[in-house]
């Protein structure tokens, strides 16, 4: 659904709106600038090459298996339920790195004049953030770069394990919007960092965080979150390959049996400073 994000969108090149032809799969502006629209519905709004690929293929099959057994759907809902407390979003929910666009499309059932659009350098995610939700438009775009989209559309953003931009994320956010922002809190997963010797959690996180929001932000709470996952030894593995770890970690020693995971996050609601 493209076409309802459109009063967002901007050129990456040359900052104008854009629009979609009729009976054309592009989208392109005044100036002439055109950009795909590929199959599965996601437009490619980026300005020349990215310099990174983000997740592949067999990561985000293994996040969407993850993610619809239900496991992380504790974190779902305290988006949910961060967003109706500070107002809802009634213009733009914007999903800075939205992966596989389960977080979006939680979020857009519950605001039901809501628009969404999702965010992402994984062009396997975008296919499936596409058809996240009838109200969820997906684009290709760096998130480290200028954003495509236009000053103070956002009424909500949703940043959950991505990477952050402040400035962007201020530019684009309306006064009155609200930042939220998902990070693994400590002890997140411990059990299979100890086991599998997976990339364990940064203790400067939070600080860094804060120092990469703080010029262009005021944090207005952070509050933590945890769930107790029963997975199968299968489980674990989808688990495993769905996250950076997968690239330096073998799943050929993995327990035959079933295990009790932490889960744990801090979720902070950030204000425009």
């Amino acid at each position: 659904m493209i076409d309802a994000a459109l009063p967002h969108l901007r050129c990456p090149v040359c900052e104008d709106t854009l629009n979609r032809p009729a009976g054309e799969q592009s989208l392109r502006c005044p100036r002439g600038h055109s950009f795909d629209l590929a199959r599965q519905g996601y437009a490619s709004l980026v300005a020349g090459r990215t310099p990174h690929s983000g997740d592949t293929a067999e990561m985000i099959t293994a996040r969407e298996e993850f993610l619809a057994a239900g496991h992380y759907l504790f974190i779902a809902a305290a988006l949910n339920s961060a967003v109706q407390a500070a107002g809802g979003g009634s213009a733009l929910v914007l999903d800075a790195g939205v992966g596989t666009g389960y977080y979006l499309g939680s979020l857009l059932e519950r605001l039901s004049g809501a628009v969404g659009l999702g965010l992402d350098v994984s062009k396997p995610a975008l296919r499936r953030a596409a058809r996240a939700h009838p109200r969820a438009a997906a684009a290709l775009a760096d998130i480290w770069q200028r954003l495509p989209l236009a000053d103070g559309c956002a009424s909500v953003i949703l940043n959950v394990f991505a990477p952050r931009n402040g400035p962007e994320f201020h530019r684009v956010l309306h006064p009155d919007g609200v930042l939220l922002v998902v990070t693994p809190a400590a002890g997140h997963l411990h059990e299979l960092i100890d086991t599998h010797g997976l990339i364990g959690i940064d203790p400067e996180k939070a600080q860094r965080t804060a120092e990469t929001l703080g010029d262009h932000f005021t944090a207005i709470s952070t509050s933590t979150f945890e769930q107790q996952l029963k997975l199968t030894a299968d489980e674990v593995a989808t688990l495993i390959t769905m996250t950076p770890s997968a690239r330096h970690v073998t799943l050929d020693n993995l327990a035959t049996q079933d295990v009790e995971v932490t889960a744990t996050v801090d979720l902070t609601v950030y204000r425009r400073s």
